[in-house]
């Protein structure tokens, strides 16, 4: 096997976990990768373009942090829906009343099951983290009816959403499937700090790595949480009319995902004593949402990060579909080349 000499510049690296698998997304590209029941590693690569490439202002600070958000959210949907179509474990035929449905809507079930699943997590959301903690709120303010303690409700309405995220991860936790989504998690993350360390990536050099990043999505989520506390305290309507109290903090998520984006990237490229302190506190919180993987989970992360940086492998068999089908993590590598088979070989020499 022959080693390629060149050498990649370093890096943020995005990922995200997926049912058996994990998504990098590079600068210029997104590859997914999963294992199949058969212990092979099937990965996807395609191009990817920033919005700030098309509209500057895009990439513009606190701009780039609500567009983010938006993108993220968007791309691990389909990023999902493509991995669980790679797995190839769904290939059931439809029911009657599936076939009666797309033929209704004009669209294919995955697209409907997955535009109901996107409505169904945007309304659950919506209802956990908005709606209740903002009648619970109401109850405060019936308490303190002449509204002297407004930076206290606001601040208890805030542990409340925090208390259900932890409550809903912990949930989450409980299906094995995602136990081991956060198993991928975990690989990930040591995956992404193999590359940003500059050393060879393998699964022995990434084991040895934390599975606790500052620039997850869990951090990211907490400082969302923590920053709504004091924008909803500061400009957010404080009056006890439910409806206008739960629309101004909807109105608000953009400008406090865009400040919780900068903050994010300031505390994760720090090493200031400030900067750890601060950046702890989501650190921890991924202890719910990160597992310890086993070699061949840190496997499928490395060949999702080479084919993100590298391309798609050569000399690998494809689906139909296009997907590369790997029987180990090197074929990922840059510059791999296949050895010889037995066969081959002994047909040389006979020649």
């Amino acid at each position: 096997m022959k080693k390629s000499k060149k050498t990649c510049k370093i890096v943020d690296i995005g990922g995200q976990a997926v049912l058996e698998g994990v998504m990098m997304k590079a600068p210029d590209a997104i590859a997914v990768a999963v294992r199949r029941p058969d212990k092979t590693i099937v990965v996807h690569r395609e191009t990817y373009d920033a919005p700030s490439k098309k509209h500057k202002w895009l990439g513009w600070p606190f701009v780039r942090g609500v567009v983010n958000m938006g993108t993220m959210l968007s791309l691990g949907m389909r990023t999902l829906q493509k991995s669980t179509d790679m797995l190839g474990t769904l290939d059931e035929e439809p029911s009657k009343f599936e076939k009666w449905l797309s033929n209704k809507l004009g669209k294919g079930i995955d697209k409907i099951v997955m535009g109901t699943a996107v409505f169904l997590a945007i309304l659950l959301s919506v209802v956990l983290f908005f709606a209740i903690p903002e009648g619970f709120a109401r109850l405060l303010k019936g308490v303190w009816a002449d509204g002297s303690m407004s930076w206290l409700v606001n601040l208890l309405s805030g542990a409340l959403r925090i208390l259900i995220l932890i409550g809903y991860i912990l949930v989450c936790a409980l299906v094995p499937d995602v136990r081991r989504t956060f198993q991928y998690h975990g690989a990930e993350h040591k995956t992404v700090y193999n590359h940003e360390a500059g050393k060879p990536l393998t699964p022995e050099t990434a084991q040895t790595f934390s599975t606790l990043h500052p620039r997850c999505g869990t951090s990211f989520l907490l400082l969302v949480f923590v920053i709504s506390i004091v924008l909803f305290t500061v400009v957010g309507y404080q009056g006890n009319v439910y409806v206008w109290r739960l629309l101004s903090r909807l109105a608000l998520l953009p400008v406090v995902a865009g400040v919780s984006y900068e903050l994010l990237k300031l505390l994760a490229h720090s090493r200031g004593i400030l900067a750890r302190a601060l950046r702890w506190p989501g650190i921890q919180l991924q202890r719910l949402t990160t597992k310890a993987p086993d070699d061949g989970m840190v496997e499928v992360a490395i060949v999702s990060m080479n084919v993100a940086l590298h391309g798609m492998p050569k000399h690998t068999e494809l689906t139909p579909e296009g997907w590369a089908i790997l029987k180990s993590y090197r074929e990922s590598e840059p510059g791999y080349e296949p050895a010889d088979e037995p066969e081959a070989a002994q047909d040389k020499e006979a020649i």
